[in-house]
């Protein structure tokens, strides 16, 4: 296979039928439909299913699709990265990060790159850990800051900082102090989890903890969103950080209790795919996101401290 076979079958797979890739790849419709049967031949197995409205991709089709995509993506970076100086950041990065990444550091990612990288396309995604990570082995997303991911050979993982949780909930469901609450009291709690996919493991370092919060919880909700509106009717409390729900807790709707016996935490890495050749443009997006973390740990924006 070379790069101009892949591109073609790509075109196909996104429009659905030769005539509209054709055109979208500016050949002739019989020239693709050659294309496609020799690719087709080469591999020794068919890729589309051949309907009245189109083609549908088999499995395999599916499956060659995935790796398109990523070797594409990782072509048109590097042709991008090369044609620019080293000094003229140039191209596309796209990053996922977890919620309270987002909060304290996105706006600060976004008008940077606007100020001071005009030529830089930045995509900033916001997801629950296991959704960021699944992105990225997908080469949907280029960086992703997410909690506690998974040891894995295929990505490249740097700390950044260690969180401290909190139960997190309204004064009179966890008590009207700020005084700690051990793990034991907690469970005794109605408890709402975050949970989807990889991203209960982002809650907190420890597993086995993390299965008695699941045995014990209430509810379990895939939304940042459900779960604010969850603790504001006092239908349970949350372990979380003060970042989380900051606004709620500095007017006195919810409160934070620091919770002990044992302390929880959690530590938020960045990562890449290792297989992938860093560019100019990814190694400065990956470079301010480290910087703009430890300014707002440093400022108190962020109640955190810097991984060892």
């Amino acid at each position: 296979m070379d790069s101009r076979q892949l591109r073609y079958f790509a075109a196909i797979h996104e429009h659905g039928s030769l005539s509209r890739a054709a055109e979208h790849v500016n050949v002739a419709t019989s020239a693709l439909s050659h294309h496609l049967s020799n690719l087709e031949d080469h591999l020794g197995t068919q890729l589309f299913v051949r309907r009245p409205r189109g083609l549908v991709p088999t499995a395999a089709g599916q499956r060659l699709y995935e790796h398109a995509r990523g070797i594409l993506r990782s072509m048109e970076a590097a042709e991008q990265d090369l044609r620019g100086e080293a000094r003229d950041i140039v191209g596309e990065i796209s990053v996922g990060m977890a919620h309270s990444a987002v909060r304290a550091i996105g706006l600060t990612l976004i008008e940077t790159v606007l100020r001071d990288y005009p030529r830089l396309k930045l995509t900033l995604s916001e997801s629950l850990s296991g959704s960021t990570l699944v992105h990225l082995m997908a080469s949907e997303v280029d960086l992703a800051v997410v909690y506690n991911p998974p040891q894995d050979s295929a990505l490249r993982t740097q700390p950044i900082l260690e969180e401290r949780m909190v139960c997190v909930g309204r004064p009179e469901l966890i008590g009207d102090t700020t005084a700690p609450i051990t793990f034991e009291e907690l469970l005794d709690l109605p408890i709402i989890l975050l949970k989807q996919g990889l991203s209960a493991r982002a809650l907190m370092d420890d597993v086995n903890l993390l299965k008695k919060l699941e045995a014990r919880a209430r509810l379990n909700l895939n939304s940042v969103s459900a779960i604010s509106g969850a603790l504001k009717a006092g239908l349970g409390c949350a372990i979380g950080t003060s970042l989380f729900m900051h606004d709620q807790l500095q007017t006195g709707e919810l409160a934070a209790r620091p919770i002990i016996e044992p302390e929880l935490s959690r530590t938020l890495y960045i990562c890449e795919l290792a297989e992938r050749p860093a560019t100019f443009a990814l190694e400065r997006v990956r470079g301010m996101i480290l910087q703009m973390t430890l300014n707002a740990i440093s400022r108190g924006d962020w109640d955190a401290k810097a991984a060892s």
